[in-house]
């Protein structure tokens, strides 16, 4: 018997998710406080609509997504978790590592499933980047950095780094395989006199693995670049450009009578599926249910919530 799984929230991301859903045969209701928008909805996608939380907790769904505003994912995740409903709540998991660690000893206590919306961890390319790290294939890991730039989506009541950067703390930390042990942080404001524009993060991983993270929405052309390096070869994959290609560069330096010479091979495109992530992540939830979630789970959530936490205090 497939699933049954309840989408809160049904603005622009939130019927993303209510329209893959119901393309995965999964999707069973949806909560929406405006009357308009929720019979929009229930007309384009024959569900049961409710404009209370409360109705839909009533049904005990097999799961439930949260897809609302930021502020509103610890008062309603708490109101889901106490109750023992499996939950995907869309990123950051809270505003506050204190409300975030909160949510996860709740689901720990209420025993409910508790996931976190980061989606490049589902995206094809980014899953292929971990395969290779695990398989060896550059040798040892060195560091990584993550870019993410573009000109505009100025936020006015938070900085770039809680904007942007989100993703890519969950994309580092899910390589690395592991939580970072130190985080630094600069950065620059140019446009609002309490708002960053531009931040640079850097992260101290075990074994000397180091990380940076360089976000702007003021630069003059868009890049989501992620690059990783390691002792038998480097891996780039910019998602901003047009063929999306994951390049393994057969570089390295090798050491010969005490001297460093560099080792310069070609470069080979590697091939990954293109399944949409959304689709993928969705998946993973609904397949897990009565599982252990160990991707995105509450807990990688958290650590994703502390280093911004982390960020915010360095920059004032």
């Amino acid at each position: 018997m497939s699933k049954k799984i309840c989408v809160i929230g049904g603005g622009r991301w939130g019927e993303n998710h209510i329209r893959t859903l119901f393309q995965m045969g999964n999707l069973a209701g949806i909560v929406e406080t405006e009357p308009r928008r929720l019979k929009e909805l229930t007309d384009r996608y024959p569900v049961e609509g409710f404009s209370r939380l409360a109705a839909a907790r009533e049904k005990k769904f097999d799961g439930y997504v949260l897809a609302t505003p930021a502020e509103t994912h610890y008062p309603l995740g708490k109101e889901l978790l106490e109750e023992g409903l499996n939950t995907l709540i869309e990123k950051p998991l809270a505003l506050s590592s204190r409300h975030s660690e909160e949510l996860l000893a709740i689901a720990t206590k209420s025993g409910a499933r508790l996931m976190v919306g980061h989606l490049l961890l589902f995206h094809p390319a980014i899953k292929k980047i971990k395969e290779l790290i695990d398989g060896g294939k550059i040798g040892r890991l060195y560091y990584l950095y993550s870019t993410r730039l573009k000109l505009g989506t100025v936020r006015t009541r938070e900085n770039v780094f809680w904007s942007f950067a989100p993703h890519d703390i969950s994309v580092l930390d899910y390589l690395v395989g592991r939580p970072s042990l130190k985080v630094t942080a600069g950065g620059g404001r140019f446009l609002q006199d309490q708002i960053e524009d531009v931040t640079l993060a850097r992260l101290e991983y075990p074994d000397n693995i180091r990380a940076h993270i360089f976000v702007s929405w003021l630069h003059p052309f868009k890049e989501q670049r992620l690059v990783v390096v390691g002792s038998r070869g480097m891996l780039s994959f910019d998602d901003s450009t047009r063929d999306k290609r994951l390049i393994y560069h057969e570089k390295r330096i090798d050491w010969r009578e005490g001297k460093p010479v560099n080792v310069e091979g070609a470069g080979r495109v590697i091939d990954f599926e293109g399944r949409p992530p959304l689709a993928e992540e969705l998946g993973y939830f609904v397949a897990n249910l009565d599982r252990k979630i160990t991707i995105s789970s509450g807990e990688a959530g958290h650590r994703v919530v502390q280093v911004l936490e982390a960020v915010q205090g360095q920059l004032g």
